[in-house]
């Protein structure tokens, strides 16, 4: 008799097990959250490469995506495996040149 998931082993559910025990590994993926800055000062892509590479030294931020607005306050979204002190944001943000506005999650 074959198994529901008919993969050919026996059915040995009504057996002892036979000393084995399945145990379900556990999931390694970090849980992701995004955290939205808000960004002034940006004018080109020069900014946006200075202020991605600061952000990106920070530890737990898996991903940095910026959509410029030249004329006003840029949008920078992080992905991140854990928190981050927006202390910590902003003086990467300072270190790139800009300033940080505010910060969301």
């Amino acid at each position: 008799m074959s198994h529901a998931c008919n993969c050919g082993c026996s059915d040995n559910s009504n057996s002892s097990s036979q000393g084995l025990q399945i145990i379900p590994r556990p999931d390694s993926t970090p849980v992701i959250s995004q955290t939205e800055l808000k960004i002034s000062g940006m004018t080109c892509g020069h900014c946006v490469s200075s202020v991605s590479e600061e952000l990106k030294e920070i530890a737990n931020v898996q991903d940095v995506e910026i959509i410029l607005d030249a004329k006003g306050i840029s949008t920078a979204m992080l992905s991140t495996s854990g928190t981050i002190d927006e202390e910590v944001l902003r003086a990467a943000v300072e270190e790139a040149g800009y300033t940080l506005e505010s910060v969301s999650n």
